[in-house]
């Protein structure tokens, strides 16, 4: 089954913005975007007033993993003696890539406040995993894969249920 949003012509940045009015629509207080070096958004960060504080979040977008999606879905010829025909095709597809990234992103965004909006779950549930732990430099799910999915130190997650 091909990617969705494959055939999108919409912008990443229209996404983007789509992406943000509808966090603001439902309590964001505070957005930004972070680009990489070749001046592409990769990440949107942005914060939820909640009861316990306020909680920042970061949705990243993997454009690259995206980019190897593609290329396997819709491998192209090559022609390995013409440089430019290939760093043009490369360069197109990361900018497609791109733009279906930050298009799903929009999708499930819009997916998971429409979940929010029945009130079966809160919108600290929903973006528990993208919520940025350890001075705001990882995510929580960031930091769960690199203790091994272990919650600490402490006695809650450690012991077995026959230590307890």
């Amino acid at each position: 089954m091909p990617l969705k949003n494959y055939t999108t012509e919409v912008p990443a940045l229209k996404s983007i913005g789509q992406i943000q009015g509808n966090l603001v629509a439902h309590g964001a207080s505070s957005i930004m975007i972070t680009y990489n070096v070749g001046k592409e958004p990769e990440s949107l960060s942005f914060i939820i007033p909640a009861a316990q504080g306020d909680i920042p979040f970061r949705l990243p977008a993997n454009i690259a993993a995206v980019a190897k999606v593609l290329e396997k879905q819709f491998p192209g010829r090559r022609n390995l003696y013409d440089r430019e025909v290939i760093e043009a095709r490369d360069k197109k597809r990361l900018e497609q890539a791109s733009k279906i990234a930050w298009r799903i992103i929009k999708d499930w965004v819009d997916a998971q406040l429409a979940i929010i909006e029945t009130e079966m779950v809160t919108i600290e549930q929903v973006f528990l995993p993208y919520m940025l732990v350890k001075d705001g430099q990882q995510t929580l799910y960031e930091t769960m894969v690199e203790r091994r999915f272990l919650l600490g130190e402490g006695d809650f997650g450690t012991k077995t249920i026959k230590e307890q």
